[in-house]
């Protein structure tokens, strides 16, 4: 805003402007939304938080998405272009990773399912925002044209998109990521914020499910698995991300969350990674240097966008600055161990050089007064505009202190003296004592019963020159402050890949920190890196980690695949730990890819490509969603997706509908993963006829959770540990007596389970009864499956039937 004294020196310079212009100027800067904040002093957490503009379509049947997503703080845009199936998996799992914080979308445009996607997997504080198709929500090729227009990175280049960022360049043909980025940039521009992001030139590819390089997660698993937000308060207490995360930078915090969204799934990767961390723990000097000297980092990606922003206190430069001469020197100490193979050699070495960008800025401002009254004060000889500007209000000054020794001499006092009383500075303030004659000149401004306080036509001169001066010099330094974030801007991408660094850094050094942390047993997971061997999974007293460090924990052995079966039917009591086993099973498997230590005493596996979970009943009444509904619609993406490397987890499927379609769904569903998938998997089931159906089944392996019995008390004692076998019961009157439920309550129970316990095994045994030889039905299905899938010209049968086949005279 314009102030008044610089209104009436602009009127003055320019005598002939028109009447309604001369008025003090008053222009809107920003505008503040939660979701668009670029102050760090408003923004409360470390994570980022995305403003995220959808636009959605449909092609042969399949929703298709263009999404563009911004984190303004750090001014870094990331851009999306997929094709959905029709559950709109990779969108769920978008916005699982992300949840953004502010969302921009094209009036009638969003489908129903995308919006209750987006309204389940939301926080209530999200904004919605919802843009005109066209005007607002532009179209790719106004989008197009408007970042053209606008000359966001004009470069002395014949075609101006040339000199357009890499993965802007690439997205200008994908329409739909465009007009999302069009949409999004409108929206920045009505906050005032457009250019000092757009123009930072941060523009990357996200891609939500990243199967040719890492575990995937989808937003299923992220929520069943508990990774970042718990199942019982939605908080981070409990969760992987919370024990994980021992950064002590804000930027390497967010980078580990990615880190976690998206594990490695190339073995040599993670052996590379796994080296990184077993070498930090073997010698603590890089880790106690670093965390020594880097613990107080203000948070740097954050700071350098607002400096190329323009919008940074005299104070944030200052710590910019001294961070990086911290990180700098931290480095130099750092540097012999630069020239190791390894992820800590590569990232070592590959530090830009600081020293270079930082010499201009060691004497280039007083940095103390910068600290203390927030100004740029720069060395004599820095800035001739500066130093013009500064010794015309010291000349001035000169001629009032002139001025004042006339006036103590004339008046023979030296109690004289200058004072300011608000606006009015300098005044002339003679003691009442003082007994010299006062000039008629003189105009008596304001008194108290000790004071009067004069000006007089020469000193009101000065006083005014002053105040000009001094206005003038405060554009100066506002000139100057934007000079020197210029300067600064010159080395940002120094800035910013010294900060990437950095964070992974912070990211391998919090994964070593982690992995002491687990208490022993813990080990090193060892991979298979052959492609063509059998997938396994093998852990020996494994536990789970966000829970053994509270509890006495109950360690279990877990063995999927290689010279065991690949799927575990797991039976057991209501609240005998089946479903820790199944999440900690999982637990260990993202940590092992992460590149972090195993709770275990020994880790032996494949990666894994994909997890899959089905985990708890419950319906989804804002998704129009029975339970029975969320259950299927799950297990239909796990059969889509599932591969042999994938690891499937499924907890109680089939107990959304009747009992009778429940254990057919199960042993369906349980068939054709075992059979034909060929997943590592866990099958957690209280339908214990499954158990006798895969009985013979190679790929099938029967194990309980054990208890301890009291039929007289009805009394269960849960022992934690699985064991072989098939569990007697699920003990649900026993459970019951333990809740207290009422004992007459409970016998009725007892009276109609074994009743229907008793008609049902009479039935059973009718129907094997009618056939001369019982099988399985799975063998039956495998029999049937093998004919159908032989050609019929053909005199040979498929590998795939031949393996079914082997599976089925083993069975028999």
């Amino acid at each position: 805003m314009e102030s008044a004294l610089g209104k009436d020196m602009r009127e003055r310079s320019d005598a002939d402007k028109k009447k309604e212009e001369k008025i003090i100027r008053r222009e809107l800067s920003s505008v503040l939304t939660s979701g668009t904040l670029v102050d760090g002093g408003m923004l409360q957490d470390d994570m980022a938080t995305y403003c995220a503009a959808i636009k959605e379509t449909e092609r042969d049947g399949r929703p298709c998405f263009g999404i563009a997503f911004v984190d303004t703080a750090t001014a870094q845009f990331h851009l999306v272009d997929f094709a959905d199936d029709a559950d709109m998996t990779r969108f769920e799992t978008f916005v699982a990773q992300t949840r953004p914080g502010e969302l921009l979308l094209e009036k009638s445009s969003i489908s129903s399912k995308a919006l209750r996607i987006l309204k389940n997997n939301t926080a209530p504080t999200t904004i919605w925002n919802y843009l005109k198709p066209d005007k607002e929500f532009l179209t790719a090729e106004k989008a197009r044209m408007k970042i053209d227009g606008e000359g966001y990175f004009d470069k002395e280049v014949e075609d101006s998109m040339d000199a357009w960022p890499v993965a802007l360049r690439e997205a200008k043909e994908k329409d739909l990521t465009f007009s999302a980025l069009g949409a999004l940039i409108w929206y920045l521009s009505t906050l005032k914020i457009e250019r000092e992001l757009v123009t930072a030139g941060n523009f990357a590819w996200y891609d939500p499910i990243r199967k040719a390089s890492s575990l995937v997660l989808d937003g299923q698993s992220l929520i069943n698995l508990e990774i970042f937000a718990n199942t019982f308060d939605g908080s981070t207490d409990g969760t992987l991300f919370t024990m994980l995360n021992r950064c002590i930078t804000p930027f390497g915090k967010r980078m580990l969350r990615q880190w976690v969204c998206h594990p490695l799934a190339d073995a040599k990767k993670i052996n590379q990674r796994l080296d990184a961390v077993d070498a930090l723990n073997a010698d603590s000097t890089i880790m106690d240097r670093f965390t020594a000297s880097l613990s107080r980092l203000p948070d740097l990606e954050r700071l350098i966008s607002r400096i190329h922003a323009g919008r940074c206190k005299a104070q944030d430069f200052v710590k910019v600055i001294e961070g990086f001469e911290q990180i700098e020197y931290t480095m130099s100490l750092l540097g012999s161990f630069g020239h190791g193979e390894g992820v800590l050699g590569q990232l070592i070495s590959a530090m830009p050089d600081l020293a270079g960008a930082l010499s201009h800025w060691k004497d280039a401002f007083d940095r103390s007064k910068a600290k203390d009254d927030g100004l740029f004060i720069p060395q004599p000889g820095i800035e001739e505009e500066f130093d013009e500007s500064q010794e015309r209000i010291d000349g001035i000054e000169k001629g009032l202190q002139r001025l004042l020794n006339k006036a103590r001499k004339d008046l023979g006092s030296s109690a004289i003296k200058f004072t300011d009383n608000g606006k009015e500075i300098y005044q002339l303030e003679v003691p009442i004592k003082v007994k010299g004659t006062i000039p008629k000149t003189w105009k008596q401004v304001s008194a108290t019963k000790s004071v009067k306080r004069w000006y007089f036509p020469e000193l009101e001169g000065l006083v005014q020159d002053l105040k000009e001066a001094q206005e003038t010099h405060g554009q100066v330094v506002k000139a100057m402050s934007g000079r020197f974030f210029a300067r600064f801007d010159e080395d940002y991408a120094t800035w910013l890949a010294a900060v990437k660094i950095i964070s992974q850094l912070d990211c391998l050094i919090s994964l070593a920190k982690a992995s002491t942390a687990m208490g022993t047993p813990a080990c090193r997971p060892e991979f298979i890196e052959d492609d063509q061997a059998r997938s396994v999974l093998e852990f020996a007293e494994l536990r789970h980690p966000c829970i053994e460090t509270t509890t006495n924990f109950i360690p279990n052995d877990i063995s999927l695949g290689g010279n065991d079966a690949a799927v575990t039917l797991l039976t057991g009591a209501n609240a005998a730990g089946k479903s820790t086993v199944l999440r900690m099973t999982c637990i260990a498997v993202i940590l092992a890819q992460i590149g972090c230590h195993v709770p275990a005493e020994t880790a032996r596996m494949t990666p894994v490509d994909r997890i899959m979970s089905r985990l708890g009943a419950h319906d989804n009444i804002f998704a129009g969603q029975s339970t029975f509904m969320v259950e299927l619609s799950e297990t239909k993406k796990i059969l889509q997706e599932a591969t042999p490397r994938s690891l499937v987890i499924l907890d109680e499927l089939g107990r959304g509908t009747s009992s009778y379609d429940g254990v057919a769904v199960a042993q369906a569903v349980l068939h054709h993963v075992a059979t034909h998938v060929g997943s590592l998997g866990y099958f957690a089931t209280h339908y214990h006829s499954l158990a006798t159906e895969f009985a013979s089944h190679p790929e099938v392996s029967p194990k309980r959770m054990a208890v301890r019995v009291d039929d007289d008390i009805r009394d269960v004692t849960f022992l934690y540990k699985l064991e072989d076998g098939v569990a007697e019961g699920s003990y649900g009157m026993h459970c019951a007596a333990m809740c207290g439920i009422p004992d007459k309550i409970i016998r009725r129970a007892e009276e109609a389970a074994q009743s229907w316990e008793h008609t049902g095994r009479i039935k059973e045994s009718v129907e094997k009864a009618k056939e001369s030889h019982w099988l399985p039905l799975g063998v039956l299905s495998d029999l049937s499956w093998m004919l159908k899938d032989s050609p019929p010209e053909e005199a040979c049968v498929s590998a795939g039937s031949l393996e079914v086949l082997r599976k089925a005279i083993a069975a028999l």
